[in-house]
């Protein structure tokens, strides 16, 4: 043992650590950072400012072929201008809510260029939408094509008449006594033979399917129906089921009936006591509203009542549309031809 004289090495006491109670200030002044970070990036956002937004409608204009105001001397590209054109000073604007922001502090000159801009942006939507209406009357036209070759393989093109409205391609079924007895709502043989020639081709379409009964304006008692609307009520669900039990998705089919409100020939045409009392299956076109409403202009003749045509009587006349377009391109460069050779 050694000596008790000698002196212990002391141990160095190991004390709990302190506790921080004020971290939370940490995470206090980081929210509030972060706060203020983002009210800045709010009133950044806010200030309008008019020289950016008056070149943004001055771009706009000159893209799309307008003239554009905001330059002094700058014309349209049609007419050969470059680009040597005074640029106007324009006021930056004011700030927001002093009531000086928007289209109210900026010079006639820069509300020009902002209408210019509007109206060539509206002259190109206009544009898409008429070519969209074209597209889409080309692709009904087919669809009216295959139906009316299933139907000519059967003999009953002439039981079905063909339209392009605003709603898509219009199938009309004359309801005669081949199709539903009178005051009846039970489809006869000859009705299943003309829905079977035309669900095949429906049933592959990706379109909704709407079907529509109508009544002649012939004032008769309905027998077995209090009026017109159950009647031809009953005869467009007869139809839906029908075409339903013929492979056609449920989710896709409705059924309206119009009763005697929607004649498809004047009342007083002695054709109408068969022509209007009919059912109409609508192929619906999934265009907007805008596009739609360009249908029947776009679909030309086929927007009237008509036979279908067959894909091969449609095959026939194009071919004859493009022998005659290209004899007449021929006979005008023959023309021209001729009238150089006099000048030499």
């Amino acid at each position: 043992m050694s000596s008790g004289g000698g002196k212990r090495k002391q141990r160095h006491e190991e004390h709990e650590e302190h506790v921080n109670h004020e971290r939370w200030l940490v995470s206090y002044a980081d929210m509030l950072t972060l706060l203020f970070v983002l009210f800045v990036v709010l009133y950044s956002m806010s200030d309008v400012n008019m020289k950016k937004f008056a070149q943004l409608a001055s771009g706009f204009s000159s893209g799309f072929g307008a003239q554009s105001v905001a330059f002094q001397g700058q014309t349209g590209p049609m007419d050969g201008s470059g680009n040597s054109a005074q640029i106007v000073k324009i006021d930056p604007g004011a700030n927001p809510g002093d009531g000086k922001a928007g289209s109210g502090s900026m010079t006639s000159e820069q509300q020009e260029a902002v209408k210019a801009a509007m109206a060539a942006e509206s002259r190109q939507e206009a544009s898409k939408n008429a070519q969209a209406a074209a597209k889409e009357a080309e692709d009904l036209k087919k669809v009216e094509n295959k139906i009316s070759d299933a139907l000519a393989k059967e003999k009953l093109l002439g039981s079905v008449k063909f339209t392009i409205d605003r709603r898509g391609l219009v199938v009309t079924v004359l309801t005669n006594e081949v199709v539903f007895a009178g005051n009846r709502a039970d489809l006869q043989p000859g009705g299943k033979k003309i829905l079977d020639a035309v669900a095949p081709t429906l049933a592959k379409l990706p379109n909704r399917i709407e079907v529509d009964g109508n009544t002649n304006q012939l004032k008769a008692k309905t027998t077995f129906y209090p009026s017109g609307w159950e009647l031809s009520a009953a005869r467009a669900s007869t139809t839906v089921r029908y075409l339903v039990a013929r492979g056609l998705a449920k989710d896709r089919m409705s059924a309206v009936g119009f009763s005697d409100t929607k004649p498809l020939i004047d009342p007083s045409d002695p054709r109408s006591i068969t022509m209007n009392r009919r059912v109409d299956v609508v192929v619906l076109t999934t265009l907007t509203a805008d596009q739609a409403a360009l249908l029947p202009a776009a679909s030309g003749a086929d927007s009237k009542l008509h036979t279908g045509e067959t894909s091969a009587k449609a095959a026939e006349a194009a071919k004859a549309a493009q022998e005659s377009g290209t004899s007449a391109e021929s006979t005008t460069e023959s023309g021209t031809t001729t009238t150089d050779n006099s000048h030499d």
